[in-house]
């Protein structure tokens, strides 16, 4: 073979994989979950420079075409689909949208660079008044008919967003309600799909909160950060967040919303997140539990360094719309003899059975913490004040919030990295008015109840008469 030859042959294969970016497309992990959810309404909320425009455009990409790689998991369509597009603005939607779809709008020769290849690319119509910019084009499906997409634009209005039924609908930056309302109207009647992948550049919107807050049955939401992104080298990073404001890098690295007047936790992750090790048997632990049921019933267990008075919170259970034995089931698959502290409203009576619910779970094996008589019935109090008897510490939120941030910012309160469910808590966290709005903080409630219980905790081997006479005061009933 000629240099010439193996020049040309260089080039073809070249031009070949740049029409044809779909079958080279090897998604990030996040990505991949994203595209494998099965859901009517999909957010991927995500920091800037990882690919989330890309990975949006590949989702609509293999329901135009039909071409599923194997790994593929996700909704599928068997036939042609009618699909929309859409961004804030017809320029946008054009710069963005049509260029990870089609290629470069301005350049001829770079059609078919974007997610669709060049060869399934049939008849496109041009959008007036916005130059390079389609109104549709038309994509040949691998059964044999043509699916259709169609660009449109927040600022059109909601009226330009009414009246056709469709299959799947990709907004690439965060819609107004009334367009996000109309899109799941144009889907319903056929059963179809509406995802979003934005960066939350606009705060805590009702939008977002309908995924972060209150999660209903077909919807789904994917985080992401530059953690998430390997071609996010440090240097990268670094060079990134040298530019940036500091109240902004929180939202463009990990695709956080800004909250409020402030998050409650304002501390890096960095600071406060550990590798999992084996706790020794010398750290006394205890567990902290919150009561659920539309939201979850949560456990969170610590393990407490006494010589450098550091908190480890090392596990967690949360689960909603079950019943008091299948949450003791699991809190006793842990070890038993760990103590758990428990909110007081675990006093209250059962509807159905009439008994307090922290005797329920006393029932089922659950080592319920215990108190003395009338003066304190073993519930969560904050730690009282020199030498006032347990119990009088009272139950202030605001108090043990700044005793666990206090904790926080002195490098004495760790969580396991593997507490992925905590994380997720403590970022949206927040203020509104100054007041902490109490959405989303299930497992925070039992981290706070162990945190600040850290006085009851136990060591493994210690027997129920050493405890009481460390503690000074009566565990039993």
């Amino acid at each position: 073979m000629s240099v010439e030859q193996a020049v040309k042959i260089a080039k073809e294969l070249e031009y070949r994989q740049a029409h044809n970016k779909l079958k080279h497309y090897r998604p990030y992990e996040y990505q991949e979950k994203f595209h494998n959810a099965v859901a009517s309404q999909k957010l991927l909320m995500a920091g800037n420079r990882i690919g989330k425009s890309y990975c949006g455009a590949a989702e609509l990409a293999y329901h135009l075409t039909g071409l599923y790689p194997k790994w593929w998991q996700g909704r599928k369509w068997d036939r042609p689909i009618r699909a929309w597009a859409g961004g804030a603005s017809n320029e946008t939607t054009r710069d963005i949208l049509q260029k990870e779809l089609f290629g470069q709008p301005d350049d001829p020769h770079a059609r078919g660079t974007g997610a669709i290849p060049l060869n399934l690319i049939g008849d496109t119509t041009r959008k007036p008044g916005v130059p390079n910019a389609h109104n549709s084009a038309v994509i040949k499906h691998v059964s044999g008919g043509w699916s259709r997409v169609g660009f449109k634009a927040y600022e059109m209005g909601k009226e330009k967003w009414m009246g056709e039924s469709l299959d799947v609908i990709w907004l690439d930056e965060e819609p107004p309600p009334e367009i996000y309302s109309q899109c799941v109207t144009r889907t319903a009647d056929k059963g179809g799909m509406v995802y979003m992948t934005f960066t939350p550049e606009n705060g805590m919107t009702e939008t977002i909160a309908q995924f972060i807050n209150d999660l209903k049955q077909g919807q789904y939401m994917q985080q992401a950060g530059w953690d998430d992104a390997p071609h996010m080298t440090p240097e990268v990073k670094e060079q990134i967040l040298a530019a940036l404001p500091p109240h902004e890098r929180k939202m463009r690295e990990q695709g956080i919303p800004s909250l409020g007047s402030g998050l409650v936790f304002p501390v890096p992750e960095d600071l406060i997140k550990c590798e999992p090790f084996d706790i020794p048997d010398h750290f006394p632990r205890v567990c902290g539990m919150d009561y659920g049921w539309d939201h979850p019933t949560t456990a969170i267990w610590t393990a407490w360094d006494r010589d450098a008075d550091i908190a480890y919170i090392y596990d967690s259970y949360s689960q909603r719309q079950e019943v008091p034995a299948v949450h003791a089931a699991a809190i006793n698959a842990r070890p038993k003899w760990i103590p758990v502290i428990w909110p007081r409203d675990g006093r209250q009576a059962d509807k159905g059975s009439g008994t307090p619910l922290a005797d329920q779970y006393r029932a089922l094996g659950v080592n319920m913490m215990k108190g003395r008589g009338r003066t304190w019935g073993g519930w969560f109090t904050n730690p009282p004040v020199d030498t006032q008897q347990e119990g009088s510490g009272g139950v202030s939120l605001e108090s043990g919030v700044m005793e666990m941030l206090e904790r926080m910012k002195t490098g004495r309160l760790k969580i396991f990295s593997t507490q992925s469910g905590v994380f997720e808590e403590l970022r949206m966290y927040h203020r509104k008015d100054g007041r902490i709005v109490p959405f989303k903080d299930d497992l925070i409630s039992a981290m706070r109840y162990a945190v600040l219980s850290l006085r009851h905790a136990r060591i493994k081997h210690s027997s129920p008469r050493q405890y009481q006479a460390e503690n000074n005061f009566n565990i039993f009933s």
